[in-house]
């Protein structure tokens, strides 16, 4: 096991996770030192060698850092015995099943509960724990849809647009990270876990935020907006001579300000632009008329001349790019790593920073069950009963 103490080290998580939405909760609370278990199949029970994605590939290297990797054959009842031994000490259960199959694998919250009263389980489903979707398989671009995003995604008039990352996954794991610490706070309190759980569509209709709210407090169906901002006038991409930069002028000073820039002092006070209800009707011819002159000069120099005025704007990164960049380089958003297969590499880094702490590094993805005989070790088996159920298939 690691020798880094964080500020979660007291904790030992179980992770029954698979694909994304799972292993990005679990992966917040390895990278601040919870001891996570990686539960996984056997190869001869899990065909796919794996807990979604290529093993190797930077996917699940990035997702599943910081782990030990135990297997486990649930489908056996000497297989969820083990489990039950590792939950009775442990203080969290995470998963993402559908929810028939924690019941079917006799690994649902009221069983966990016998074994360890102060447990806590973490569920994260597709649809929600019940109700009519609720045995529908999950993924991401569904909740996408299903949630609103990919009516709002996209130039007007496009068609439905999916977000270029996992956004429904994320924060669903997310989510479920943050439900986590709230029932270990209050654990301290009463004593007792609970079960805790969200889905990639309650997750993905949070997200929408203010755009969700524009309904149910006002009626109003959000548009797609491509790059406009869909309140905000204007806030967008505008062309430059050699690319695209995006700028946020709203407000009538910062509009005033960024015409000065432009060089067109006049334009502010053009009674189609003069406040942001009229730039805001009429932001097609705004924004023609700021990029008539962003063409004719390099993203860089606009930049730097928008920045010196204080007119909020920034360059449209490639992702290499973005991480050439000297205040990304300076906040240090890579997580180092070394492979007994596939060497040192860089993965992702925590985007929290805290002043006693630094998330835990240096600890990559395990192989599946590389750490078996370790784990069961510390839970009190002896090296016969290990070969006895190794020769079962139940580890």
């Amino acid at each position: 096991m690691s020798d880094y103490q964080g500020p979660l080290s007291r904790f030992t998580v179980i992770d029954l996770t698979r694909v994304r939405s799972g292993p990005t909760a679990v992966r917040h609370l390895a990278d601040w030192g919870a001891n996570v278990i990686k539960v996984e199949a056997p190869a001869a029970v899990d065909k796919s060698k794996g807990m979604g994605g290529a093993r190797n590939g930077p996917d699940y290297q990035n997702i599943h850092r910081n782990k030990r990797s135990l297997t486990l054959n649930l489908k056996e009842n000497a297989g969820r015995d083990v489990l039950m031994k590792l939950v009775n000490k442990a203080d969290v259960v995470v998963e993402n099943y559908r929810p028939d199959v924690k019941h079917r694998l006799g690994v649902d919250y009221d069983a966990l509960r016998a074994a360890n009263p102060r447990i806590i389980l973490a569920s994260i489903s597709g649809f929600g724990q019940d109700g009519p979707y609720a045995k529908r398989p999950g993924f991401d671009q569904i909740a996408q849809g299903m949630g609103g995003l990919m009516s709002i995604t996209g130039l007007p008039g496009q068609g439905p647009v999916r977000v270029g990352i996992p956004v429904a996954d994320l924060s669903s794991g997310n989510y479920t990270t943050i439900a986590i610490l709230i029932s270990l706070l209050e654990r301290e309190q009463s004593g007792e876990g609970q079960w805790v759980h969200t889905s990639l569509l309650e997750s993905m209709i949070s997200m929408l935020d203010f755009q969700a709210a524009r309904w149910t407090v006002a009626g109003d169906v959000a548009p797609q907006a491509g790059n406009n901002h869909p309140t905000t006038i204007p806030t967008g991409v505008f062309k430059t001579s050699d690319g695209h930069i995006n700028i946020a002028s709203a407000g009538d000073i910062m509009w005033v300000r960024l015409c000065e820039v432009l060089g067109d002092p006049a334009m502010a006070n053009n009674p189609d632009f003069i406040d942001g209800a009229k730039r805001s009707e009429n932001r097609d011819a705004v924004n023609a008329s700021i990029e008539a002159h962003t063409v004719n000069r390099t993203s860089a120099e606009w930049i730097e001349a928008l920045e010196a005025a204080g007119v909020p704007c920034g360059p449209i990164y490639r992702i290499d790019q973005m991480f050439a960049d000297p205040q990304v380089q300076h906040v240090g958003m890579t997580h180092p790593v070394s492979h007994d297969d596939l060497g040192d590499m860089n993965l992702i880094g925590q985007p929290i920073n805290m002043s006693r702490f630094q998330p835990r590094t240096g600890m990559p993805t395990p192989k599946s069950g590389q750490h078996t005989d370790e784990v069961l070790a510390e839970y009190g088996y002896d090296t016969e009963t290990i070969a006895e159920l190794r020769a079962k298939g139940i580890v």
